[in-house]
């Protein structure tokens, strides 16, 4: 079966927001012997033995996060991007504590939400109110909400980021409410990195944390990076991660992570600069061809990210399975006036990884026409999947990596019955 996925998005176009892929050296680092071994505490300061050389991996891995985000302190420890926010949960709140977020119809990633890492550790959660049209927080609205709850952390971020949060614009009800402020990059730390989206730790945010996967094109993992002058939130911080909510970190990973930010130092800002290019293109291109892309007068993004009204051709369930079936793969996402989300009326699109195997914006013309020719012409899938995987075909090396221009794909697998 991984023979066979690995063969699938070889021929497809893969628009998830939220994925993307490794360099050849981080995949290689990551499927080294440091995915068989056992590492719990900080670096040098173990509970394990054998940790001569995963010491220097995670110290250097922590030096290249601070470097590339302008910080004091990072913590490269978090295995996914909500292990990370429980991290940030334990060292910011206590149960019962009041917290400002996204909602998860404007976009807020569950996490964010009562029913999710929010709601684990018992913090009660009050929404911004949202501005529809413009695809972000009403910051007049944002500002009453803070000043009337008193939040002990004002959280932002979103999982559909189409937009910077106008963090500076808020600075001072920060001030006034007295709140920790806190930042969910997840989808958007690469574009931070490569100075493309906005710069939160120098617009009045306390604390990011973010996955590592996909604007950020690492493993699946996550971090956190802080620049107040605050041992003691230094010190939360490490301690909600281990042995708040961690044991072993995945070595492996963190070595890739590091691969992946000495690459994002290198080539990150031609990368973001791409994704963004790429992003503009392909919306503009689809709104051209009857597809309703949200935010066409403020040119429909300024991140990775497309979303897509599909309410006219049945919906973002449907709309999502018919690209699928022609290996065009986007996933079906709430819209800020949807109810329901599994019958959501929206799709969203990301670039990040179309750019990572190099395609530009000729090619987005492409992508456009493909997906208009399911949704908007109501072409079979099966007459347009042929077409996918010839131009897909051009596609399959990476880019802005230390080894550019490797298979993707090229994944060795085992030859037994089980493959």
């Amino acid at each position: 079966m991984t023979r066979k996925h690995n063969a699938w998005f070889k021929d497809s176009i893969p628009l998830i927001a939220s994925e993307n892929l490794m360099s050849p050296l981080a995949r290689e680092v990551q499927n080294s012997d440091l995915n068989n071994r056992y590492a719990e505490g900080l670096p040098f300061k173990r509970f394990y033995q054998g940790n001569i050389y995963v010491d220097q991996i995670e110290s250097m891995c922590e030096d290249l996060a601070k470097d590339l985000f302008r910080c004091k302190f990072a913590d490269v420890r978090s295995p996914s991007g909500t292990v990370a926010n429980l991290a940030v949960l334990m060292a910011l709140t206590s149960p019962r504590d009041k917290m400002t977020t996204v909602s998860t119809s404007d976009g807020g990633h569950i996490s964010h939400a009562k029913i999710g890492a929010a709601g684990v550790r018992g913090v009660k959660t009050y929404n911004y109110p949202f501005d529809e049209k413009n695809m972000n927080i009403d910051v007049e609205g944002t500002k009453r909400l803070l000043r009337e709850v008193k939040p002990k952390v004002a959280l932002f971020g979103q999982s559909v980021f189409l937009f910077p949060t106008p963090l500076d614009e808020l600075k001072d009800v920060f001030a006034d409410v007295g709140c920790s402020t806190w930042y969910d990059g997840a989808h958007v730390m690469g574009l931070i990195a490569g100075k493309r989206f906005q710069d939160p730790l120098r617009e009045g945010i306390d604390v990011i944390s973010g996955s590592t996967h996909k604007t950020l094109p690492g493993p699946q993992h996550a971090m956190i990076v802080s620049d107040l002058p605050r041992p003691d939130l230094d010190g939360k911080l490490r301690r909600g991660v281990f042995p708040g909510v961690t044991s072993n970190h995945h070595l492996h990973c963190v070595a890739a992570l590091a691969v992946t930010l000495a690459e994002a130092k290198e080539y990150g800002e031609a990368y973001a600069d791409q994704i963004i290019r790429n992003a503009k293109a392909l919306g503009q291109s689809l709104h051209e061809k009857g597809v309703d892309v949200l935010c066409e007068h403020l040119g429909f993004t300024e991140s990775h990210t497309l979303v897509i009204d599909v309410e006219e051709f049945q919906g973002g369930a449907k709309v999502a399975k018919d690209l699928e079936d022609a290996n065009i793969i986007v996933n079906k996402n709430l819209l800020p006036w949807d109810s329901n989300p599994v019958k959501p009326h929206g799709v969203r699109l990301g670039t990040q990884e179309v750019t990572r195997l190099g395609m530009k914006e000729n090619e987005m013309e492409a992508i456009a026409e493909l997906i208009a020719r399911v949704v908007v012409k109501g072409e079979s899938p099966d007459r347009v999947k042929p077409e996918v995987a010839s131009f897909k075909q051009q596609f399959t090396k990476v880019h802005y990596c230390f080894f550019e221009g490797e298979e993707a794909y090229d994944y060795p697998t085992y030859d037994g019955d089980l493959a």
